[in-house]
């Protein structure tokens, strides 16, 4: 999960989005795009230290993080230079569009981790509700006690929340 919300995982996203984006662009007729400018991108999918050091020299300066990685970018990728992020501020609004669908990405790798455990843990309490559902235990209700319930049905209630 740590290495899914790293900056350096970020900034590789942001890549992979602008290439994407590139691909797309010279395939509906883009004519900027060039096949050189696709492939510089693509080489430099992975960020270096020395292209953190870069952004980070250059997010100082212009004080906007997407536009420091996008600088970034067109020294790692020259051939790319001028058609990084092209469109994307008047389609998307701002950088939203790099932005927001990096952390829908994040999100959904995160998810991806998450929910195979959340299921071996609705399976495990299920087995534990099925398992005591006869064994008798003191309810409560905002700390106090009530009725009698049974272990099982408390555990089946904590599924349900």
């Amino acid at each position: 999960m740590r290495k899914i919300f790293t900056p350096r995982q970020r900034v590789s996203t942001w890549r992979q989005l602008w290439l994407w984006l590139a691909e797309a662009e010279k395939e509906l007729g883009v004519t900027q795009i060039t096949d050189q400018a696709l492939d510089a991108i693509r080489a430099n999918l992975v960020v270096s230290d020395r292209a953190f050091k870069v952004a980070a020299d250059e997010e100082r300066r212009v004080r906007h993080d997407v536009m420091a990685h996008i600088h970034a970018l067109e020294k790692d990728a020259p051939a790319a230079a001028g058609v990084i992020h092209i469109g994307a501020t008047s389609c998307y609004g701002e950088d939203s569009m790099v932005t927001d669908n990096a952390d829908l990405i994040f999100l959904r790798d995160g998810l991806d981790l998450l929910l195979p455990k959340l299921a071996r843990v609705i399976s495990s309490l299920s087995k534990f509700a099925c398992q005591y559902k006869d064994l008798p235990t003191l309810g409560f209700t905002h700390y106090q006690a009530a009725q009698p319930i049974t272990l099982g049905r408390r555990a089946a209630q904590w599924l349900k929340a």
